[in-house]
């Protein structure tokens, strides 16, 4: 039967064309993802041709410009990948195209055929992080972005209400004892990037947190300037109104990537002095929203060269001043 349905599978290609029966794939999920090749098969004969060796690394890096990375034994190659439908163009052993057979947040399924071959291959591959992949972030590239979980307010409280509610026993006999206080949203927001990379004097990091108790940091280095970091405290009460404020423009209902859309911004990215992508990550109770522009701005042309929402610019204009009141504490 096995066998039976393999010969009904290549049937279904050959009058289909190879890859018609794999859905589309969303390219987010294939951008910023780091990848560790982990065995070979056949797949006419579901035989496992090739497994990773602790003498055999290969990773695979699909970066958000459109350009991949892979480590293989030690040697580093990079290029262009693009995907269309369920087909994935990028170079690997002198195949350009592949097909995504399966991905989800754990596993990576690249099928294949070769040219003097009449076999179907895939690669399998399981998702590793940063910290564990052998590519190294250039200096003036956004650092990861890690946003909170923020746990719903019932789970939150589980734990105190089974405290409390011994404590209104305890309490009962009390008079004019005062009402429990009502827990504060959790808050954070973060800014990273944006701008573009050269000039006298290089950016290398420009970085803006403020955390739910109103703690705002701003972290600045440039090439000649060093480490610039500022501190001070934002009132709870226009925190809050910010927040909501950001909620109010729609912010947690935008897309996650906003990139370019046309090849004359693909080619900007390349050109001098290079964009450096902008991510903003905002939590607001149990919302979390992580947004990335490409190239955010306008450069010496004058040019908006990504179609993102006017609001993200009203957003994080009110970020950068917040950040750069003259009073600091």
């Amino acid at each position: 039967m096995a066998i039976f349905a393999i010969i009904q599978l290549d049937a279904q290609r050959d009058s289909l064309g190879w890859g018609s029966l794999y859905p589309e794939v969303d390219e987010r999920k294939l951008i910023e993802t780091k990848w560790r090749y982990t065995y070979a098969v056949e797949l006419e004969s579901n035989t496992i041709i090739h497994k990773a060796e602790s003498y055999y690394d290969y990773y695979l890096h699909f970066r958000y410009d459109y350009r991949y990375e892979q480590y293989l034994n030690g040697k580093m190659t990079r290029g262009n990948w693009s995907l269309n439908g369920s087909e994935l163009f990028y170079s690997f052993k002198n195949i350009k195209k592949f097909e995504v057979a399966e991905i989800n947040n754990k596993t990576l399924v690249l099928e294949f055929k070769q040219a003097n071959s009449k076999g179907t291959f895939q690669y399998h591959f399981i998702k590793v992080e940063s910290k564990d992949a052998p590519f190294i972030k250039p200096a003036n590239e956004l650092p990861d972005v890690i946003v909170e979980r923020i746990k719903p307010k019932k789970e939150r409280r589980g734990w105190f209400a089974s405290k409390s509610k011994k404590k209104k026993k305890k309490n009962k006999r009390k008079k004019g004892q005062s009402l429990p206080e009502v827990k504060e949203e959790y808050i954070s927001i973060e800014l990273i990037g944006g701008g573009f990379y050269g000039g006298i004097d290089p950016v290398l990091r420009d970085y803006i947190q403020i955390k739910s108790d109103g703690r705002l940091i701003k972290e600045f280095k440039s090439q000649h300037q060093g480490l610039i970091v500022t501190k001070k405290n934002i009132p709870r009460e226009e925190l809050e109104l910010f927040a909501e404020f950001i909620q109010s423009k729609n912010f947690f209902e935008f897309e996650r990537i906003y990139d370019c859309e046309s090849s004359w911004c693909q080619e900007r990215k390349q050109e001098k002095p290079r964009p450096v992508p902008l991510r903003l990550a905002v939590a607001y109770g149990t919302k979390k929203k992580v947004i990335t522009i490409s190239i955010f701005g306008k450069d010496r042309s004058k040019v908006k060269y990504i179609d993102y929402p006017p609001a993200l610019d009203n957003i994080i204009d009110a970020i950068q001043r917040m950040a750069h009141r003259i009073e600091t504490l």
